[in-house]
């Protein structure tokens, strides 16, 4: 009962900072104290800088000169996560991503250095129930390879990617991956539907699919409206996998952002199964100029090794992206 009311205090105290941050924008880009500021610029700075010459560098050997100027989308995330599920024991995560991008190598075929593919980022029932799909881990599973392009505009044909080369392991790990995705815009409505799959073998774990629908439309200037079907199978797990989310985002300034959602998870065998529903509300503030962000998220589950009984857990995030050029990142 304890952790019930811990976690109704701090769904309480994220409902109290969505309303306060409800508020016209102000000049100021920041919510840290002068004396954070002064620590965290020189260390951002320098470790971005040191991001950008490095992928830089190794694009200038194999590429050409222009490694120089070209934009690059390499990038190095720094994450900190803690994680409370009842009834479980509460885990932390100190968690890295990154990814090289080399785009001088050959026109329209770039050398690409990542962690943490996609394909070996667990069930959807594992992915559903984290922050969101995108969280980080160590850096245990790292890719090299070559990466061609499409060169075709989404909203009006298929683009497709095709990528080659290694998982750096012992033994090492070839692998082969097609992408391809593709944008309508509906009857020329506020409607939009995007389509992501992909297409993977990897040596040391088999074939994988997924295909990613994405409808979505404003309903005004700061609500956006999303329906999310995500459909997965992998060789390893050989059963068909599949979620189904509605999310409501509301921007309520310029660096924040609420979001909830509601989804099932479940496998499909012979016959459909739901292995979990949740409710969840995401709270998103950027809290320092474009680069630093905390992520509250209570939630509540009804999973089926469980009876349906339901179960509250709690997500808390905060992280930093190192790269030359910052954007706002998609809240």
């Amino acid at each position: 009962m304890m952790g019930l009311r811990t976690l109704v205090a701090i769904s309480l105290v994220t409902l109290g900072l969505a309303a306060h941050a409800d508020t016209p924008d102000v000049d100021d880009d920041s919510d840290l104290p002068a004396w954070a500021e002064k620590r965290i610029g020189p260390f951002h700075a320098g470790l971005s800088r040191w991001v950008e010459s490095t992928s830089r560098s190794i694009d200038g050997f194999f590429g050409t000169t222009d490694a120089l100027t070209v934009d690059t989308d390499s990038y190095l995330r720094l994450s900190q996560e803690w994680d409370w599920g009842e009834g479980e024991p509460f885990n932390q995560d100190l968690g890295a991503r990154f990814r090289l991008d080399l785009p001088t190598t050959e026109e329209r075929l770039r050398v690409i250095i990542e962690s943490e593919p996609d394909e070996t980022r667990g069930t959807l029932s594992e992915r559903e129930s984290a922050l969101n799909d995108d969280r980080t881990n160590s850096l245990g599973d790292l890719l090299v390879g070559l990466n061609r392009l499409g060169n075709k505009d989404k909203t009006r044909h298929w683009n497709t990617r095709v990528g080659a080369g290694i998982k750096l392991r012992l033994p090492l790990e070839p692998y082969v991956r097609l992408t391809s995705q593709r944008l309508w815009t509906l009857e020329d409505g506020p409607w939009q539907l995007h389509s992501d799959n992909r297409l993977s073998w990897f040596s040391g774990d088999g074939y994988s699919a997924r295909t990613r629908w994405d409808l979505g439309r404003p309903i005004d200037e700061k609500r956006h409206l999303r329906f999310i079907t995500n459909v997965q199978w992998r060789e390893e797990v050989d059963h068909l996998e599949f979620s189904q989310v509605v999310e409501l985002n509301h921007r309520l300034n310029r660096r924040s952002v609420l979001r909830t959602s509601g989804g099932v998870v479940g496998e499909s065998g012979s016959r459909p199964v739901i292995e979990d529903s949740y409710l969840e509300v995401r709270f998103r503030r950027d809290i320092h100029k474009g680069f630093t962000f905390l992520d509250i998220a209570p939630s509540l589950h009804f999973p089926r090794d469980a009876d349906r009984d339901p179960r509250w857990a709690l997500t808390l995030r905060l992280e930093m992206y190192f790269r030359r050029h910052i954007d706002r990142v998609s809240l």
